[in-house]
């Protein structure tokens, strides 16, 4: 890899800037996101940067379950990102449309239109938590950069006091724990 290859990859890893999206949720999880950009948490400190524009970004964020009306605006967008670019699930109901699940309003998980990378579970989440998954989303993008390219999406761990199973938190991809029969 030439000079000029690390130092895009480099950067990307350093420095992503996010696009946000909304896929028609309630606001939580679009509140939790801009509160991990103000100064309490500060990721614009580790080079996180908000774009208005998604042809300008590296990472998109979506936040929100996904309604008929959003399908092609988010298909949209995810076309106009330029590669090699990443996708972060904010939130519960992108993963599994949550709490909406019977509604005739929506049109299945995220994951069934774009490819996520990185699922941040949570509802809403917590600021920590979705910077955790900026994160792993800057190095997943860093890694396709370098032609290194992960297959499976990756889902983040709850930040915060444990739910020790008294919640929804599970996403559609989680990894399954196998127990071997006898």
């Amino acid at each position: 890899m030439n000079l000029w290859n690390r130092l895009m990859c480099y950067s990307r890893r350093r420095s992503p800037w996010l696009f946000h999206m909304n896929g028609g949720s309630c606001n939580g999880c679009d509140i939790e996101l801009i509160a991990s950009l103000t100064p309490r948490y500060d990721a614009e400190q580790l080079g996180v940067r908000l774009e208005g524009s998604p042809r300008h970004a590296d990472i998109l964020c979506i936040t929100g379950p996904v309604t008929h009306n959003a399908v092609n605006a988010i298909k949209t967008v995810y076309g106009q990102v330029c590669g090699p670019k990443a996708v972060v699930a904010i939130g519960s109901c992108p993963a599994t449309t949550n709490v909406f699940i019977d509604s005739r309003t929506l049109d299945g998980p995220l994951n069934r239109h774009i490819p996520v990378d990185v699922f941040v579970p949570g509802c809403p989440p917590r600021p920590d938590a979705i910077i955790l998954g900026v994160a792993k989303a800057a190095e997943i993008l860093a890694e396709r950069a370098a032609k290194k390219i992960p297959i499976d999406p990756v889902v983040m761990p709850l930040v915060g006091p444990p739910c020790n199973g008294a919640c929804a938190c599970s996403t559609p991809n989680a990894p399954k724990s196998t127990e071997e029969q006898p």
